[in-house]
């Protein structure tokens, strides 16, 4: 290993992102942490990143004013530069998602995508799939779990004599009348519940404000997609590319749910 003495030296002990370089122009390997020196410290101890950090001759790295700024930057330089050794990050072009429809025989879900659908304002979805045959195979999964008919789910040919579930109990008999529709319905939405999708709670695009010692970062959110950051320490404002109208960038929304919707950061209401 040849990364300079001075290179880890400079490491600081706040959030923000680093970035392995190798020899060539683009990087080695893009990481974020809260604490950027005592993460950069663990991969040069860890055995398994061995061949990496032979190619590695210096550490670069850019601080941020908090966690949620340092994921946002990751996330967009990961896909804008494509590590050799990071995890390919990609803008899916269309996601999949189940919507429930109440029909005069009762709950039956849909697969419906980011082209019929925005996934940021339309209420009752459930989960968010890189394909169709991803979500079927996740309701799949479900009706398994919870014994739920795949033939009333429409993931099974109906017939008389019940569905193939009814035959190895794993269906309660919603498809031949053994159990009430509106009991297995409601288990269907039971077994829903932990992956509905969060719909955006503003009316447009809200900053999302992270401050550390007088430094403050404002990060611009719509429909859940990462729009550019405000830094008062640089007065810069960077800018990602103009997204089409309802774009839905999942790896943003992985990020931002859980602090947004807990109310664990500070949020602006931008100015229409």
């Amino acid at each position: 290993m040849v990364i300079g003495d001075a290179s880890i030296a400079a490491l600081p002990r706040t959030s923000g992102v680093y970035i392995f370089q190798g020899e060539g122009t683009l990087p080695l390997y893009i990481g974020k942490s809260v604490d950027i020196r005592s993460r950069v410290m663990s991969h040069l101890r860890t055995p398994d990143e061995a061949r990496m950090m032979a190619q590695t001759r210096r550490i670069d790295f850019i601080e941020t004013a908090g966690e949620i700024g340092a994921l946002l930057l990751e996330s967009r330089m990961i896909k804008e530069q494509s590590p050799l050794f990071n995890q390919r990050l990609r803008r899916i072009k269309t996601l999949c998602s189940v919507r429930v429809l109440q029909t005069a025989a009762g709950a039956v879900p849909e697969i419906v995508d980011s082209k019929s659908v925005n996934l940021g304002s339309t209420p009752a979805l459930y989960g968010l799939f890189s394909s169709a045959h991803s979500a079927n195979a996740k309701l799949k999964e479900l009706a398994q779990q919870h014994l739920l008919c795949l033939s009333v789910l429409g993931l099974e040919k109906t017939s008389k004599r019940g569905c193939f579930g009814l035959q190895i109990k794993t269906c309660l008999g919603a498809c031949v009348g053994k159990e009430d529709r509106h009991t297995h319905d409601a288990r269907l939405l039971s077994a829903l519940v932990d992956l509905q999708v969060e719909v955006w709670p503003f009316s447009g695009s809200v900053d999302l404000v992270e401050e550390r010692d007088g430094w403050i970062q404002r990060h611009r959110v719509n429909n859940w997609c990462y729009l550019g950051t405000q830094c008062s320490k640089t007065g810069e404002k960077s800018k990602l590319p103009e997204l089409k109208p309802h774009e839905f960038d999942l790896d943003s929304y992985k990020i931002l749910v859980k602090p947004l919707m807990l109310g664990h950061v500070k949020v602006e209401v931008v100015d229409p």
